[in-house]
């Protein structure tokens, strides 16, 4: 992206061009995260498990990007403009609700932070999922006619959440 941005390299609107690389980025890396267990599960391959810490806040970086796009670029700082915007479009509530979620979450990943919250650190970082759809709603919302790409990725979060939670329903052995 700063390439493309250095290179004039950018579609016709570049403000808006960065905030969809940032936001597609963000959400695939989310996505990816949370496909980590489940794919664990399914390969057996452990070292797997090593990578989902680096790809949530790869996710994390990237939605902080998309963050930034919007409020220095499109909002150039301006407080009144970005809460006009809250109130005007509920797909930026939901954006930011779950831009605030992840914040958190990477905020409390440290093995520091896990040492200190003890069992509320799982429950905690069981936000993600909370965060994921509020991620899909904002995307879903956000666009004007072709819900085709936003729709795919909600699958894929459904069907991995599915996949963490099948291991914990009434006669279904847990492997993992």
């Amino acid at each position: 992206m700063v390439f493309d941005t250095l290179a004039g390299r950018l579609a016709a609107e570049p403000i808006k061009d960065l905030t969809h690389r940032t936001g597609t980025w963000g959400i695939t890396l989310l996505t990816a995260t949370l496909a980590v267990t489940p794919l664990r599960r399914l390969t057996g391959w452990n070292r797997l498990q090593s990578f989902r810490r680096m790809l949530g806040l790869f996710a994390f970086f990237y939605i902080l990007l998309h963050f930034l796009v919007y409020f220095a670029l499109d909002q150039f700082f301006d407080w009144r403009a970005i809460a006009k915007d809250i109130g005007k479009r509920p797909y930026i509530t939901v954006g930011l609700t779950g831009f605030l979620l992840l914040s958190t979450l990477a905020l409390t990943s440290t093995k520091g932070w896990v040492r200190r919250l003890g069992r509320r650190w799982r429950s905690l970082h069981a936000l993600v999922y909370v965060a994921a759809l509020a991620g899909i709603v904002h995307f879903t919302w956000s666009q004007k006619r072709d819900i085709t790409k936003p729709t795919l990725y909600g699958a894929a979060i459904v069907l991995v959440l599915a996949a963490r939670l099948a291991p914990r329903l009434p006669g279904v052995t847990r492997s993992g």
